[in-house]
């Protein structure tokens, strides 16, 4: 298959591509490489899928990597329509999956404009090109923030308590109408907490992991009542591969539209995720316990059946298992921010 990734250094993204070009599929990725966080970060994900000269990204050229022929990268900006639509002329893309937007729910507060060019200007341009340049299937990254404080996926999404939270709703919605008028599969993937090798340092996993190596303290919300499906890498990439080669078959309406929860299935207390950390990083925390932050959650509870039923996933990293191989990472020499 052709495939278009986007977000391609990203943290999902990056997970994604290596094993869409492991097992043979023809990909191009592209980022736009935003400095939202250390761009070493970036740099280092993508080496790891091939990509080690860094200098030919900000020339506009296609990277070949140097463990997969078969696996390219350019830097190009979702939110450039022009360029966007160039490489989906290009590529004859049989299936695009979707995973670029501006990260950070608090970000989304302090600086909405940023948000919505890229992830609602952005995700109409993909939404666009999947149309004009026949695209069967697109696969899109939505967020567990959608619920709210909701309990599962049973339970309505319209009461966002965020920016990000409403307009990754608002992409769904997009989404549902597009695949009505234009006939093409959508596939939405509401991701809980994924954390794991390469992680993003402006979430919880990387920012306790820092303040706890190097003696900082954390700052503990809600006083640490929370509790979240924390979600490792490998089994956040495998449901995204189920989603990728199960096209949705049509509902009653003839739609072939689909939304998944991919999570563990396992609630784990913020408490509890702090004390594995301090197992394995062999050192205590310094906790600074404060209020609930705004625009933040309690608790929401995933629906990951249907995930199981139509696509066979299940996730097969336990907690303990996930936290002591992100652990080992961190420590390692592959951590370019440590």
């Amino acid at each position: 298959m052709h495939l278009l990734v986007t977000g391609a250094a990203g943290f999902i993204g990056a997970h994604l591509m290596y094993e869409l070009a492991k097992r043979g599929d023809d990909v191009i990725g592209i980022d736009n490489l935003s400095d939202y966080y250390d761009i070493r970060l970036k740099h280092a994900r993508l080496a790891r899928c091939g990509f080690i000269d860094t200098k030919p990204f900000n020339a506009g050229s296609i990277c070949t990597s140097t463990i997969f022929p078969n696996c390219r990268f350019q830097k190009v900006d979702i939110a450039d329509k022009v360029s966007l639509y160039r490489l989906f002329h290009e590529g004859n893309f049989d299936k695009v999956i979707h995973l670029a937007a501006q990260a950070g729910s608090r970000y989304s507060i302090i600086n909405p404009d940023s948000y919505l060019r890229n992830n609602m200007l952005g995700f109409l341009n993909i939404l666009e090109a999947c149309r004009n340049y026949n695209v069967k299937h697109l696969v899109y990254a939505s967020s567990s923030s959608v619920y709210g404080n909701a309990d599962t996926e049973q339970d309505r999404t319209d009461k966002p308590v965020s920016l990000h939270a409403s307009i990754k709703k608002s992409n769904e919605l997009m989404a549902y109408s597009y695949c009505k008028l234009y006939g093409i599969s959508m596939t939405g993937l509401r991701y809980f907490t994924i954390y794991g090798p390469y992680g993003r340092p402006d979430m919880s996993p990387m920012l306790f992991a820092k303040a706890i190596t190097e003696g900082q303290p954390i700052q503990v919300f809600n006083h640490g009542d929370m509790k979240r499906d924390f979600t490792y890498i490998d089994d956040a990439v495998n449901a995204t591969l189920k989603a990728i080669d199960h096209e949705p078959t049509p509902n009653e309406e003839g739609i072939r539209y689909r939304i998944y929860d991919v999570a563990s299935g396992t609630q784990i207390s913020l408490m509890d995720f702090i004390g594995e950390l301090e197992k394995d990083f062999n050192k205590k925390a310094d906790k600074v316990f404060l209020p609930m932050q705004m625009g933040d959650f309690s608790q929401v509870l995933p629906y990951t059946k249907q995930l199981e039923l139509e696509l066979g996933f299940r996730s097969d990293t336990t907690f303990q298992q996930g936290i002591s191989s992100f652990a080992e990472w961190y420590n390692s020499d592959n951590n370019p921010i440590r």
